[in-house]
């Protein structure tokens, strides 16, 4: 599947993380697919509220939880810049999808970065 929402499709995911030598391209590149995934996730399931969004939204956040070691293991981490650059890629998939009442910390709620 691929995303049909055009704002999504237009997005520059990471955008910061990918200018920033600092992050490996190639972890970088893992986490896009879990934004996108996350894209694709939204628009098959189509979740009814916040709830089912949140539900979805921790998912993803599970799997950057599980990248950390992939950052570590290139030389860097989920700091500061990374965090804000991720939890803003969050808020901006939320409202192009209509969620525009989302707590960006709720989104992530599940993260340990």
């Amino acid at each position: 599947m691929s995303i049909t929402n055009l704002r999504m499709t237009e997005y520059g995911f990471l955008r910061g993380l990918y200018r920033d030598g600092y992050y490996p391209g190639h972890v970088v590149d893992r986490c896009r697919a879990v934004l996108v995934r996350l894209c694709e996730r939204i628009e098959a399931e189509r979740p009814a509220d916040l709830t089912a969004l949140y539900g979805l939204t921790h998912a993803a956040t599970e799997e950057f939880n599980a990248l950390q070691a992939d950052f570590e293991a290139a030389g860097s981490e989920i700091e500061t810049v990374a965090r804000e650059e991720i939890a803003e890629d969050f808020w901006a998939v939320a409202m192009a999808y209509g969620f525009t009442d989302a707590d960006v910390e709720e989104l992530i709620a599940p993260r340990d970065w």
